[in-house]
């Protein structure tokens, strides 16, 4: 660049930074663990929009503008939301933004801010003409995505085999259980692999990175969902195990699950599927044999806290209760748990508890009464309790806590315990579940434990087990994100060990080589971990025996592409982790 435009942009900045009683000094880095998680492209930013024209806004052609639509979905709606509002970042509506002016918000783009704004222009992920590009795009008014309804739904959904049509009893001879539901990221499929053997059953079309896979309660139906929020359906039963149901949910999406309780009110195993869309911000309640979509319900209302209108709070989890017929559903922006009792849709009753803003992922404790779920920018977790169906406690841990579904495990000193790693920084923190016999510890942070760096993704321990595991794959370090570290659930305080993952997958020197997501298989004496290579290179699956912590196989195949999450049938059909 310049260096004449860089001397003015710096005066600028200063300038900027002194009229808002900030000193440049006081800048805070904002981490790559931190950009990386929060810059994630949207299936959005393809789809045909509304947009009107702003007359006190800066000129923009049209291609310019598609550019910044572009720019803006795959770089900026993760912080500051759809129609940017706001979501953890700042709302950058035109009622803010043309006030700013282009030089002003120039800066901003160029160089971060202390409050979390990511430094586009000097880290090299923007160069001049693209941030002067997005200073004047976010002072047009932002465009419209549609909504998506129940017709809408329906025009998306197709049963490929009816369920008269399936079979009556298992037609092959895999061992179910043990079988791994593997996210090929960049390429729109799922991989089943079976965990006995180690080979690939089939490769199944789904939607775009697949976010999760989740086991119907029976463990024969297993159900993913892509970003683009496409769900397929697949039956574990067949000879060869495929769709054989799909829908379409929204524009957007992140989570799916099925019904699991079965009780003084009813069995409801396998009757019903549920799924939350970051956009439109909604949840669809769904037949659980063919996806037929049921029941839709806006997560659109006031926040907890300010109680101030959010029109875009996202659904970011969903579980199944195991005490009553209710699903949890998490709103991201709102900081609310919904108890959404699905026993009559047509007298749907919906308990909102509030706890903290940017409600994230989570799992259940060992119990399985009570969810964990991370209020990530509020460096909180919040503890419901699903069988009296209220917050039992709002408990302080680390920066952004990102614990997957966490990690449980009985502690030598504070009896059962859920986990969870951070993106913000390298710490892992330990929470007491146990309110009857070790009540002294309960919903409070007992332990802290120092992990290799931030940027920590999925944490992970299994009831066979006497390990806990943890990733880093977000950490800029190339050392830190191609390897996991492993901490002795007995001897927490010898600190942990390093495993070489990435080293040990054997795929050279070149490619990301990313190690992502422990995960156990059935009997809790493997570890598999995901490889994460880029689109053209080679990826791979490292299975570590968890007795030994050495290598005991790699899977290598071609048509693993970018491998992310995996899930074992019987884990996840239970909530073992």
């Amino acid at each position: 660049m310049n260096t004449m435009k860089i001397t003015r942009l710096t005066a600028l900045l200063l300038s900027v930074l002194a009229a808002t009683g900030v000193q440049s000094q006081d800048k805070k880095d904002v981490t790559p663990p931190e950009v990386n998680y929060q810059a994630g492209g949207s299936p959005i930013r393809d789809v045909p929009m509304y947009q009107s024209t702003n007359p006190k806004a800066p000129p923009m052609t049209q291609a310019e503008f598609d550019i910044g639509r572009k720019t803006y979905f795959e770089r900026c709606a993760g912080c500051h939301g759809v129609l940017r509002k706001g979501a953890t970042g700042k709302p950058l509506t035109p009622d803010i933004t043309i006030g700013k002016g282009t030089d002003y918000l120039k800066v901003f783009i160029a160089y971060g801010s202390p409050a979390g704004m990511p430094n586009w222009l000097t880290s090299g992920e923007m160069d001049e003409k693209t941030v002067d590009l997005m200073a004047r795009y976010i002072q047009q008014d932002p465009p419209t995505p549609p909504e998506f309804g129940l017709e809408d739904m329906k025009q998306t959904w197709k049963v490929i085999v009816p369920p008269e049509q399936r079979p009556t009893r298992k037609m092959n001879s895999y061992n179910i259980e043990n079988i791994f539901s593997t996210t090929l990221r960049d390429t729109g499929e799922v991989a089943l692999i079976d965990g006995d053997t180690k080979q690939i059953i089939n490769i199944i079309k789904t939607g775009y990175a697949v976010h999760i896979s989740r086991m119907s309660a029976s463990g024969r139906y297993l159900f993913v969902i892509g970003r683009d929020a496409k769900i397929n359906m697949i039956d574990l039963w067949m000879a060869k195990p495929d769709n054989v149901a799909e829908i379409r949910i929204g524009l957007e999406a992140r989570s799916v699950d099925t019904s699991k309780y079965k009780g003084p009110a009813g069995d409801f195993t396998d009757k019903l599927a549920i799924a939350g869309a970051y956009w439109p911000p909604q949840y669809v309640i769904m037949k659980g044999d063919t996806l037929e979509p049921l029941k839709v319900m806006a997560t659109r209302g006031m926040t907890v806290g300010k109680q101030e209108y959010h029109p875009e709070p996202r659904v970011a989890s969903i579980v199944a209760s195991h005490f009553k017929p209710e699903f949890v559903v998490n709103v991201k922006e709102t900081g609310k748990s919904l108890l959404v009792d699905y026993s009559n849709l047509d007298a749907l009753k919906v308990t909102e508890i509030g706890s903290a803003p940017f409600l994230h992922d989570g799992g259940w404790d060992s119990t399985k009464r009570y969810f964990m779920v991370a209020a990530n920018q509020s460096n909180k977790i919040a503890v419901i309790d699903a069988k009296e169906g209220k917050l039992a406690a709002l408990v302080n841990v680390g920066t952004i806590p990102h614990p997957g579904r966490g990690a449980n495990f009985v502690h030598p000193k504070f009896g059962p315990v859920w986990s969870t790693g951070h993106l913000g920084d390298e710490t892992i923190s330990l929470i007491g579940t146990d309110p009857v016999k070790h009540k002294a510890y309960a919903f409070k942070k007992v332990a802290e434990l120092k992990g290799q760096g931030g940027g920590a993704l999925f944490i992970k321990s299994h009831p066979k087990s006497r390990h806990l595991y943890s990733d880093t794959p977000l950490n800029p370090d190339p050392k830190i994100s191609q390897s996991v570290v492993v901490y002795d659930i007995d001897q927490l305080d010898k600190g942990y060990t390093v495993l070489p993952i990435a080293e040990w997958a054997g795929l050279g020197d070149d490619g990301a080589k990313r190690v992502v997501q422990p995960e156990f298989n059935k009997n809790g004496d493997e570890v598999w971990f995901a490889v994460w290579s880029a689109k053209n290179k080679q990826s791979a699956l490292v299975v570590v025996d968890d007795k030994t912590l050495k290598l005991k196989t790699v899977i290598k195949d071609p048509r693993l592409i970018t491998p992310t999450g995996h899930f074992n049938v019987y884990n996840t059909q239970h909530d073992v982790y």
